[in-house]
């Protein structure tokens, strides 16, 4: 895959949202809080390098629940590996705050 774009919160929390079973995109957003024009946009780009796949649900499903057609969105091997990727760089960088902060903060 290479370089996974930046890893940024906006996509490691996509990811992880995506891992944790929220499928579809207004789902992602509401678990997020991210704004569409955040999360389609990372969607699409994960899709693209093969990150997630996705699929429409079936006509009688959505009509069945009267609602439009959703598309979900699962993490690939590829994705899980990315995931874990940012998982661990994220961890480190909240070490790296967590160090500084106990030298740094004023002793009461």
């Amino acid at each position: 895959m290479g370089r996974l774009f930046s890893l940024t919160y906006p996509t490691a929390t996509v990811l992880l949202a995506i891992r944790n079973g929220h499928r579809y995109g207004f789902d992602i957003m509401d678990h997020t809080g991210l704004p569409s024009g955040t999360v389609y946009p990372l969607l699409r780009r994960f899709e693209a390098s093969g990150l997630v796949s996705s699929g429409w649900e079936t006509p009688e499903e959505a009509f069945g629940n009267r609602r439009p057609r959703r598309r979900n969105y699962e993490l690939t091997d590829e994705g899980e590996r990315a995931l874990a990727r940012v998982t661990e760089r994220y961890r480190l960088h909240l070490q790296i705050f967590d160090d500084s902060g106990a030298s740094t903060r004023p002793a009461h």
